[in-house]
């Protein structure tokens, strides 16, 4: 029997999830990441005690994405275009699917090369902090393909047009320094403080009232897309949710009492 591909801990208010099968590389295809991860996220959307979220990886790799050995297969009759098109539509395209429209805040503790469908994985996530071992690569080029999982809409939108331009038509691997220049890391640590870095974040956002986490990231992803009329629109209305919660009346007499908040 295969081990699974994702190990779940849990620690108070914080999930962590970490890819485990290093052998691979933490490769995304031809096993069954995409469903786990698919299900990790249905469980985690359902459980509303789980504030934030943290993605790593065991081994030297984060995620070597995409499996080319498995690939060659592709060559076969029976993978036709029509036939290709709908692996990558029940495939991997079910991960941006799930992992970018969770409600939780998600942090990406990138270990090392974070490569192909591993980088756009981690771009899928809220926030990226990177191991001084880290390295990025929009490198689908390289082997004669395209971005299938959704990278040419997420990249640029956490690096920018020009940038991401440069990293897809390239291939290359940005360091770990370089990625932190171009904003897709927040911040650089070294190998054995990345985790304790990511915790002390996920620390901090769970603090905060689970709704209201929930509802901000819902409103950051709309803000991407739509207009700023509609964007007020969509806040008044979550605004008037978050005003009925239990956490919000909380809050307000805390702050009236001059005393620090006790959210359930």
């Amino acid at each position: 029997m295969t081990a699974p591909f994702l190990k779940t801990t849990r620690a108070g208010a914080i999930l962590t999830l970490t890819m485990s099968q290093s052998e691979t590389r933490n490769a995304l295809t031809g096993n069954s990441a995409v469903a786990e991860f698919v299900a990790a996220c249905e469980t985690i959307a359902q459980d509303r005690s789980v504030r934030a979220v943290i993605l790593t990886a065991e081994g030297p790799v984060f995620s070597s994405g995409g499996n080319i050995k498995d690939m060659e297969r592709f060559g076969n009759p029976e993978f036709t275009p029509d036939a290709l098109r709908d692996w990558y539509r029940q495939g991997i395209q079910r991960l941006p699917r799930a992992l970018y429209q969770l409600d939780v805040p998600v942090i990406a503790a990138v270990n090392g090369p974070a490569i192909g469908a591993g980088l756009d994985l981690a771009c899928m996530c809220d926030l990226r902090i990177a191991s001084e071992k880290a390295g990025f690569a929009e490198s689908f080029v390289k082997v004669g393909l395209v971005p299938g999982d959704g990278g040419a809409w997420l990249l640029p939108r956490v690096v920018g047009w020009a940038k991401a331009a440069e990293m897809a038509y390239t291939g290359d691997m940005l360091t770990a320094q370089e990625a932190l220049a171009c904003g897709l890391v927040s911040r650089v640590v070294p190998p054995e403080n990345l985790m304790s870095a990511a915790q002390e974040l996920a620390a901090k956002i769970a603090a905060n009232p689970g709704t209201a986490l929930r509802l901000t990231k819902r409103l950051l992803r709309e803000a991407q897309l739509n207009s700023l009329e509609s964007v007020l629109e969509t806040s008044a209305g979550y605004q008037a949710i978050a005003h009925k919660t239990p956490d919000h009346r909380e809050a307000v007499r805390a702050f009236i009492e001059k005393r620090p908040p006790r959210f359930a």
